[in-house]
């Protein structure tokens, strides 16, 4: 007999077409347009991206075979070579573009660089030498620990120009989750800075690898390289640790791109487990390339004429696919920002889309609403007329954040595209694209072409429309992960498991709950291990967050499930106040109300607990189950690593 599937309890009705004036001038003009690219790519998948991958990059030698797939091993254009390097730097070089801004770099005490294509270039060749003659060859693993500078885009490409596995470790890791990642991966090579600048004060990051590599923890790290940012005193080994800008006077720029075969790997991105060790996520060359590039183009409609800032960290997959790779592949002009929002200058985003008039900004559900919470004067004292395209990503994003977003970030004229996909993915899955399709607040519309998504209960049988279910893959895709590093097994287990294979077909699945409305639109439900069983009814997260957040005082709401002998589970709510309202009785009465009056008795929270901040991930994403910890009365179990702020559990702790 099949498992129950999730219950979906939200309703969303509003619904936003693009302008006729948008979509006039959009690459992808109309849904006709969409459903005939969607269409071609379901019925001829090795067609379709064999034509995308020999019109959009540059190949040393063509492949023999566009698609190998033994599951779950998939390989991608079989036989080719390329260079991810040489398509996002030298093919621009003979054209037009060779002067054009490639990446726009603010700081955040607001000293600023700006790179052409021709200035990156040399910047890459030149790291890419300094590595070299560190005696790093084409397989070794080099580890970046960097703060948003442009060294850490230079790093990337120089080790992707030479044949370098890099392996990229957020700059606010603890030296332990930094030695535990580069142990993992046998890192040879160590690049980092002194320090960076974050949220107006100085994030050391030498003093943390020293540490990391204190007793000689990592036998594989030979030599550090060490960019100078902040010119904070630090400790360097004389036989280890080397300056950046020492051995940059003499390297030669010259260095032409290694021809790589397009299985061979790029970068290895650790993903934390709920429990266990971080996982290595593979992702190889030319499939990577491919697929970053087209859903960028597509995605964000790319024009000649834009300026593209993701406000995410290098040290995430999305800075990796849509800071680095895939705007750069396009010849795009992409921004970087070292800061976020701070105290000293909430309204620090809104100052960068000003002075560099960026046409696309593309940010986290959870931003959004430290915007919303910071007021509306921040961004309507500043000029956003640049703007033309929004979009979101990082987990669901609650319909009242998302109508805020449009109407006061957007001028309700941007379309917003709101992607739905994962480090293993290394892509957009489900996203709109902007010419051409009509969004619905929270729901992100549709699979990309060449994407066969579904909802499926876990005998993988597809289920009714509105009715929840599991998130699943149903053939492979070119960005795929390729394995777990060092772990094939666990890569096995982790996604293909989970949901038997049926009628031939083999299920990726990571984990996420989603429904399919009457449209065929996906609304993410939040992770499966994040469901609450009440009473029978298994309910999504998300649906009751965001009842929560459109009560006028609420700006940010984490719900999660608290053992209860008589329903299973009662729900229990973390909410986070809009600065004019206290915490009161009266208030948790009316925000239990609020959530029947939105979506049924059955949503009720038992308990609501009002607090300043939510545990997070430094990339944003609220950590339920250490709210379901907290909750229970339990011990914090699991992996912490990737924790933003200890200092909010010990005050959930104390309210608790």
């Amino acid at each position: 007999m099949s498992q129950p599937t999730i219950e979906s309890i939200l309703h969303e009705k509003r619904s936003f077409p693009p302008s006729p004036e948008f979509s006039a001038q959009a690459r992808i003009k109309s849904m006709e347009d969409y459903q005939a690219l969607y269409d071609a790519a379901a019925a001829d998948p090795e067609g379709f991206w064999g034509d995308l991958a020999e019109k959009e990059l540059e190949w040393f030698q063509k492949w023999d075979k566009v698609l190998d797939w033994n599951p779950p091993t998939a390989k991608w254009f079989v036989g080719g070579q390329l260079n991810i390097s040489h398509n996002c730097l030298d093919r621009h070089l003979g054209t037009w573009r060779k002067n054009k801004a490639a990446l726009i770099w603010e700081g955040e005490p607001g000293d600023s660089r700006t790179l052409t294509y021709a200035q990156l270039h040399r910047e890459v060749c030149q790291m890419a030498n300094v590595i070299k003659s560190f005696g790093v060859q084409k397989g070794d693993v080099v580890g970046i620990y960097m703060p948003m500078i442009p060294e850490a885009a230079i790093a990337m490409l120089a080790c992707a120009r030479i044949g370098a596995v890099h392996t990229v470790v957020f700059g606010g890791f603890s030296a332990e989750a930094l030695r535990e990642r580069l142990k993992d991966a046998s890192a040879k090579l160590v690049i980092t800075a002194d320090g960076g600048y974050r949220k107006d004060a100085v994030v050391p990051l030498k003093p943390q690898v020293d540490k990391a590599l204190d007793d000689n923890a990592i036998p594989s790290v030979d030599n550090v390289l060490v960019v100078q940012r902040t010119g904070d005193e630090i400790t360097m080994d004389s036989g280890r640790d080397h300056w950046w800008h020492e051995l940059q006077k003499t390297a030669s720029a010259d260095c032409p791109a290694e021809a790589m075969d397009s299985e061979d790997m790029l970068f290895i991105l650790h993903t934390s487990g709920s429990t266990g060790k971080p996982k290595g996520v593979v992702h190889t060359t030319g499939g990577y390339n491919l697929y970053t590039h087209v859903t960028c183009q597509w995605t964000f409609d790319l024009q000649d004429t834009d300026v593209y800032w993701c406000t995410a960290d290098v040290g995430w997959i999305t800075g990796h696919s849509y800071i680095v790779y895939g705007p750069l592949s396009n010849g795009a002009t992409t921004v970087m920002y070292e800061g976020v929002p701070r105290p000293s200058n909430p309204g620090c985003f809104w100052d960068v889309v000003e002075k560099y008039g960026v046409t696309i900004f593309y940010t986290a559900p959870t931003a959004i609403r430290a915007f919303m919470k910071a007021g509306e004067r921040h961004p309507k004292s500043r000029n956003l007329s640049s703007l033309r395209i929004l979009g979101t990503v990082g987990e669901p994003i609650n319909p009242e954040a998302w109508v805020w977003y449009h109407r006061v970030i957007g001028g309700e004229r941007c379309p917003i595209v709101d992607t739905w996909w994962q480090t293993e993915t290394g892509g957009f899955m489900l996203t709109p694209l902007p010419g051409a399709t009509a969004t619905k607040p929270g729901s992100a519309t549709r699979p990309f072409p060449g994407i066969l998504a579904d909802v499926v209960d876990l005998e993988g049988n597809p289920v009714e429309a509105n009715q929840g279910g599991y998130l699943v893959i149903k053939h492979p895709w070119p960005s795929m992960m390729r394995t777990v590093y060092g772990d094939f097994d666990r890569f096995r287990r982790s996604y293909w498991e989970n949901i038997p294979p049926k009628d031939g077909q083999h299920f990726y699945f990571a984990g996420d709950g989603a429904r399919k409305d009457e449209d065929g639109y996906f609304w993410v439900m939040g992770r499966v291990d994040d469901v609450i069983s009440v009473s029978g009814h298994r309910l999504g997260t998300m649906e009751i967050e965001s009842a929560l957040v459109s009560h006028p005082a609420v700006t940010e709401a984490a719900v999660v499930g608290k053992p209860d002998e008589l329903r299973g589970e009662s729900i229990v709510a973390f909410v986070s106040l809009e600065s004019e309202h206290d915490p009161s009785e009266e208030l948790a009465k009316a925000l239990k109300q609020h959530v029947v009056e939105d979506i049924g008795a059955i949503a009720r929270p038992q308990e609501i607990r009002f607090t300043d901040d939510l545990p997070k991930t430094r990339s944003g994403k609220i950590m339920r189950r250490l709210l379901r910890n907290l909750a229970a009365g339990e011990e914090i179990s699991g992996d912490t690593s990737t924790l933003q702020d200890r200092s909010v559990l010990d005050k959930l702790r104390g309210g608790a």
